[in-house]
């Protein structure tokens, strides 16, 4: 492993997605211990942020008749709706107060696009318009990246599965991510 080549992305571990969250996914504040230990083994770390505006077109309370999971199609194809969560300035928007990785150089704020929702640390969900992720990676001359966080099966996925079309070479460290699980809901 060249870690001079490679980066840690930190997807999502904000307040919003663990426990007491507006979107919490259940014991996801228990990789946070693991996520700190293994960014201080990468030179190169990268937080995601979810920053949503309290319009944003993804949350069920900004379309009428519409309820928490269901779903919309939208110019870019079908919308999962949500609770109203990660809204910009919050509390819940807000990294987790025991995520300790102050040489993280970067955080990237996705979903911030009233119009377009965002899993991916490198493209929203219309995968045209970019975050400037892989711009950045490529400047700093990274090659492999290793994906861990919130949610596994959405924006750790998303992100996983572009930096894949991306040309980087991809992992994700299962033991530091956490899934939502749509049937306990």
């Amino acid at each position: 492993m060249n870690l001079e080549q490679s980066a840690l992305i930190v997807v999502d571990i904000q307040n919003g997605f663990t426990p007491g969250g507006h979107l919490a996914v259940a014991d996801s504040d228990q990789i946070i211990p693991l996520v700190n230990q293994l960014a201080q083994k990468f030179q190169h770390v990268v937080l995601t942020q979810d920053w949503h505006p309290a319009d944003h077109i993804s949350f069920a309370e900004n379309h009428a008749g519409k309820q928490a999971f269901e779903t919309i199609q939208l110019d870019y194809g079908t919308q999962v709706l949500w609770p109203s969560h990660c809204v910009q300035g919050t509390h819940d928007a807000e990294l987790h107060p025991n995520l300790n990785i102050p040489h993280a150089q970067l955080i990237i704020r996705k979903g911030w696009h009233t119009n377009i929702d965002s899993y991916s640390a490198f493209l929203e969900a219309d995968q045209t318009t970019t975050t400037g992720l892989a711009g950045y990676l490529r400047e700093a001359g990274i090659t492999t990246v290793y994906v861990v966080g919130i949610a596994t099966d959405f924006c750790v996925a998303w992100t996983a599965m572009d930096a894949v079309k991306l040309g980087f070479q991809t992992y994700v460290i299962e033991d530091a991510t956490a899934p939502i699980d749509l049937t306990a809901l």
